[in-house]
């Protein structure tokens, strides 16, 4: 960062989908921050069936366990030093940091954290992945207008 302090990132995604569902940036990260972005995601999408996770300490804590065990999903932990076990997540934090905090200089996490968004939304609705088909994971969606209704010649309108 620009003022010199570092942030982390917390990287939620859909791996089936390979679509980013959040990134969440602090200068810390608690398992009380990981509990407030799965309890987001679960409310607008509902429980996941398996949350894969890394070791951290935010993600061992009591506190996320038993909050995983509260919404029934099941856990498939990353041993540690086996970055294969999550191909996926390893490739998103490549791109990330590669396209994006490499190459920007964030002057505040306010900063750091609209930018980080502005890229994830980039990423989901725009960027090409090889796995989809050339696809994006959660393209925009185009719904196409009714056709305008033809006035009478009549009408009261004026101008």
């Amino acid at each position: 960062m620009g003022d010199g302090k570092v942030f982390r990132t917390l990287n939620i995604f859909d791996e089936h989908s390979r679509e980013c569902l959040a990134i969440k940036v602090q200068r810390k990260l608690r398992s009380a921050d990981v509990i407030d972005a799965l309890t987001d995601l679960c409310i607008l999408r509902g429980p996941p069936a398996f949350i894969r996770s890394d070791n951290g300490p935010e993600f061992a804590a009591k506190a996320v366990r038993d909050w995983i065990a509260v919404v029934s999903a099941k856990t498939a932990y990353i041993e540690p030093g086996s970055p294969w076990e999550n191909r996926y997540c390893e490739s998103f934090n490549a791109r990330l940091r590669d396209e994006l905090p490499n190459g920007e200089v964030f002057y505040s996490l306010r900063e750091a954290q609209i930018l980080i968004e502005q890229w994830r939304k980039h990423y989901n609705t725009k960027r090409p992945y090889s796995a989809l088909g050339y696809r994006p994971p959660a393209p925009e969606t185009i719904v196409p207008m009714k056709p305008r209704p033809i006035m009478h010649e009549h009408s009261n309108w004026t101008t």
